[in-house]
């Protein structure tokens, strides 16, 4: 089964994938004197980097505006953009910030994001753009934004409230507000509105000007053959638009608002008492009645931002880990069935054949293999997780097959050069015999290459491996709230050489383009 999605571009990828290889890189990462990455130039000259070292995609994380830890699995929003994102630099461009307003801007690390400062130095700005572009405003840019604003009423008038009520209750829980709004009653809703109107105006600012900056990077990606895989969080955060609005959908306590059964799952590889997410789990037969019209939006939402969508923690749509409010860990829950096929046949009659990846990792059943192959989901194979075991480990190269992922590590992961230097001894043993030998290009270039000779249709290697850092350069460290998401690499990282060695390897492994 072959599925075709078309782009603007005039560009099609299939599913199966082609033989190609991309880079894993969230846009916070990006070198900025701003603080943490952007849409902005060195967003650019990274696509620049990707076409000429012959990469075809670009996998990047949740796109959400971040909550409490930073983590772009627990957003505000599962369909609005993240506002620290936006680019000061591009919003100059279009006379809404000055030189002036720059001025003052503090010394930021060179290598990881202070989100303290940042949010404090582009919250300043951005409300600055918001006040000129309201006063400055042409009939042209009114009736764009009239109509984003229309477009995107679905998600985006519940989003702005939310934000602006946020802010207004002190950024506290929505669950801690005055009972009349927590609770979504329609008289408190609309008096709340017009109470807020000019925050959520600049609610709804942001939120155009992310769309604006994001579609003209996609389209550059795009007209360069560069596809961008996003991901989708299977759930969304307590604290979070839609779960105020949408209560009816998630277990909540009715009188307390907390998750009544709070998702994660068991003792695992990462964590010893498994791992509490605290997000709310659905109420999976409410949102069968009106046939996962809630997840359609999602979808529909995504794919308007990125061609292929990651869905993370696949396995809980077969089986899902449960646990009840009041439990400390994950240790104490039980698996319940999931929605399985019913969901993803439903999204197929709505939206037709969609671009997917299975993240497949965890405690993967022969329900979920054959859940993810019913629908034919490329899966994901971990090189790290390779050389832990015997002959048959399934992420061992000659053990995968072509439809899948192949990646030396993922942002959940440890960096190649980090995870080498900590592994037990008979791991380390088995990976230096399994390679053959290292050499002096490094563990992170021999595993590169391990990626990129497998058979598997697609590799994609995370820019900390292509740098060669070490653990200091992780992304996410699982089951760790706090102090994670900062990296960002230095401006001038990109070199040519490293462009010329990964293009070297992905023309001698037979992931180059091939274009009519």
């Amino acid at each position: 089964m072959l599925i075709s999605i078309g782009l603007s571009c005039e560009f099609s990828i299939y599913m199966h994938f082609p033989r190609s290889s991309g880079i894993l890189l969230h846009p916070t990462s990006f070198p900025s004197r701003f603080g943490i990455g952007d849409l902005g130039g060195e967003a650019y000259k990274f696509i620049d980097f990707l076409a000429q070292s012959n990469q075809q995609f670009w996998q990047i994380l949740p796109l959400g505006p971040t909550g409490y830890g930073n983590s772009p699995y627990s957003c505000y929003s599962a369909m609005a953009g993240n506002p620290l994102l936006l680019s000061p630099e591009k919003l100059q461009d279009e006379g809404l910030l000055t030189d002036e307003d720059f001025a003052n801007l503090p010394d930021f690390s060179l290598d990881k994001v202070d989100y303290e400062r940042v949010i404090q130095t582009k919250r300043a700005l951005l409300r600055k753009a918001c006040d000129r572009f309201k006063a400055n405003i042409s009939p042209e840019r009114q009736a764009e934004f009239t109509k984003f604003c229309v477009a995107k009423a679905s998600w985006l008038d519940d989003y702005a409230l939310f934000m602006a009520l946020h802010r207004s209750f002190g950024d506290t829980s929505w669950y801690e507000w005055e009972p009349e709004i927590a609770h979504f009653q329609p008289e408190a809703v609309q008096e709340w509105r017009e109470k807020l109107s000019d925050e959520i105006y600049y609610r709804k600012f942001l939120q155009f000007e992310f769309y604006r900056q994001w579609s003209a990077l996609k389209q550059y990606a795009n007209d360069r053959y560069i596809q961008i895989i996003g991901d989708i969080p299977i759930y969304v955060a307590h604290n979070s638009a839609d779960v105020w609005a949408h209560r009816d959908i998630f277990t909540i306590d009715e009188e307390t608002g907390a998750a009544a059964l709070m998702a994660g799952v068991p003792p695992d590889y990462f964590s010893q008492t498994g791992q509490l997410w605290g997000n709310p789990v659905y109420k999976w037969d409410k949102l069968q009645e009106n046939n996962y019209q809630w997840w359609v939006e999602r979808f529909q939402a995504t794919f308007e931002y990125v061609d292929i969508v990651r869905i993370d923690h696949f396995l809980g749509f077969e089986a899902y880990w449960q646990v009840e409010m009041g439990e400390t860990t994950a240790i104490n829950g039980q698996w319940v069935k999931g929605p399985g096929a019913e969901f993803f046949q439903a999204i197929k009659e709505e939206l037709g054949d969609l671009p997917i990846i299975a993240e497949d990792l965890g405690l993967v059943t022969p329900a979920v293999l054959a859940l993810r192959d019913k629908f034919e989901f490329p899966g994901m194979k971990i090189l790290h997780f390779a050389f832990g075991g015997d002959s048959d480990n399934p992420y061992l190269p000659f053990n995968i097959d072509r439809n899948c992922v192949i990646y030396t590590g993922t942002h959940d992961n440890n960096t190649t050069v980090g995870w080498f230097n900590q592994i037990q001894d008979h791991e380390r043993e088995n990976a230096i015999r399994y390679l053959g030998c290292i050499g002096e290009e490094g563990i992170h270039w021999a595993l590169i290459r391990l990626a990129l000779s497998s058979i598997a249709n697609l590799a994609i290697i995370p820019l900390q491996d292509i740098l060669g850092l070490g653990e200091e350069a992780q992304m996410n460290r699982p089951g760790i709230a706090q102090g994670n998401w900062d990296w960002y690499y230095r401006s001038g990282a990109l070199t040519d050489e490293l462009r010329d060695r990964l293009k070297t390897l992905t023309h001698i492994y037979g992931r180059k383009p091939h274009r009519s």
